[in-house]
C-alpha cells in the first residue's frame, strides 16, 4: 500500500475559516450551560447517551437526504469506536460528572487545557507533531497555570476538587483523540459527516449497554422539564452533531493542532453563559489561571497555515490512501 508525502500547509482564507471557528466557539461554550441544566434532573451517564443518540439521528438523516452510505471498511469502524469512546462518550460524561460539583463556566475553562494534553500525545505518541524547547516551555507554563486555577495554595479539596479534575480529565480525553483522530481518521477518502456520524453511532451503541447497567433505568420523558428538554435538543442536535461537522472541516484544513485554537474562545463563550444566565460566580484567581493557561498554549503553537484574501485550490480536502498516513503530515501544528 502507498502513502502520501507530506503536505505543505494550506492557504486558507480568513474569512473562509474564522467563521467556523466562532460558531465551534458560541455552541461548545454555550454547551456547559446545557450540561448544567440536564444534569439537574438526568444522570450524567443519560445526558451523554441522550445527547449522542440525538446528534448520531440528527446525522443520520442528513447522510439519509443526501443519500449517502455509512462506510463498510472494518478498519475505519475500529477507529471511530476508538474515537466515539475516547473522544465522545467518557469526555461528554466527565463533564456531566464534574458539573454536579463546579459551575458550568469552570468547566468551561478547564476545557481550556485541551493543548497541554494534546500537544505531547501529538508528539510523542501519534508522531503528528514535532516537539521543540518553545513548546516544552509553553506546556510548562500551562501546568502552571492548571494549579492556579485549582487554587493549589489553599488547599483544593472535596467535591470542589473531584470535579474540577474530572473535567480536567474529560479534557485529556479530547486532547488524546484530536491527534488520534488527524493520525488515523481525518484523511479516509470519505466525508466528514460519515466520519462524525460514525463517532455517534459507536458512542449511542456503548452507551446504550453502559448506562442502564450503571444509572438505573433513565426517568420517563413526560417528567422532564421544558429546561431540561430544551438543553438536551441544543447539546444533541447542534452541540453534538452539526458542530463535529464543522470541528471535522477544520481539522481537515489546518490540521489537528490548529483546529484545536477553538480553545481559545470556549471559556469566553461558556463564562459568560454561566455568569449571564446562570449568575455563576468564580474566585478571582480561575479566569486568572485560564489566562496562564492559555498564554502556555500561545507560547508553544502557532497556527500552521498561510492566510489569503480569497480560499484556493488547497482548501478542498485531500483525498489519501486509506494506508496508514505518513506521520508529520503537517507541521508545525498545535491542540
Amino acid at each position: 500500500m502507498t502513502t502520501t508525502s507530506p503536505r505543505p500547509p494550506a492557504t486558507v482564507s480568513r474569512s473562509y475559516l474564522i467563521p467556523g471557528f466562532l460558531v465551534l466557539a458560541a455552541v461548545w461554550g454555550s454547551s456547559f450551560l446545557f450540561i448544567k441544566v440536564a444534569v439537574g434532573e438526568l444522570h450524567p451517564l443519560y445526558v451523554t447517551l441522550g445527547r449522542v443518540a440525538l446528534g448520531a439521528a440528527s446525522l443520520l438523516l442528513i447522510l439519509l437526504v443526501l443519500r449517502t452510505r455509512l462506510p463498510g471498511d472494518l478498519r475505519l469502524w475500529g477507529h471511530l469506536a476508538v474515537l466515539g469512546t475516547i473522544g465522545v462518550a467518557i469526555p461528554f460524561t466527565l463533564f456531566g460528572y464534574g458539573e454536579q460539583h463546579i459551575p458550568s463556566a469552570l468547566a468551561g475553562i478547564w476545557n481550556a487545557t485541551t493543548p497541554l494534553v494534546a500537544l505531547p500525545m501529538a508528539a510523542l505518541v501519534f508522531r503528528t507533531e514535532s516537539i521543540t524547547a518553545r513548546k516544552v516551555t509553553g506546556i510548562a507554563v500551562g501546568f502552571v497555570g492548571v494549579l492556579v486555577v485549582l487554587g493549589v495554595w489553599q488547599g483544593v479539596a472535596g467535591a470542589s476538587l473531584v470535579g474540577q479534575l474530572q473535567c480536567l480529565g474529560a479534557a485529556a480525553c479530547y486532547g488524546i483523540a484530536v491527534p488520534y483522530m488527524k493520525r488515523f481518521v481525518a484523511d479516509y477518502p470519505v466525508s466528514g459527516l460519515v466520519l462524525v456520524a460514525g463517532q455517534m453511532i459507536c458512542a449511542t451503541a456503548l452507551l446504550t449497554v453502559v448506562a442502564p447497567l450503571a444509572a438505573g433505568a433513565p426517568p420517563a420523558p413526560h417528567t422532564l422539564s421544558a429546561e431540561v428538554i430544551g438543553s438536551m435538543l441544543a447539546l444533541g442536535v447542534l452541540g453534538t452533531g452539526l458542530v463535529f461537522l464543522i470541528h471535522m472541516r477544520n481539522i481537515r484544513l489546518v490540521g489537528a493542532s490548529a483546529a484545536a485554537l477553538v480553545t481559545y474562545l470556549i471559556p469566553i463563550f461558556a463564562v459568560a453563559a454561566g455568569v449571564v444566565v446562570l449568575g455563576e460566580q468564580l474566585s478571582w484567581y480561575q479566569p486568572v489561571g485560564a489566562l496562564i493557561v492559555l498564554a502556555g498554549v500561545t507560547i508553544s503553537q502557532r497556527l500552521p497555515v498561510r492566510w489569503s484574501r480569497a480560499p484556493g485550490p488547497a482548501v478542498a480536502p485531500p483525498v489519501i490512501n486509506v494506508s496508514p498516513p505518513t506521520p508529520a503530515a503537517d507541521q508545525p501544528a498545535r491542540s
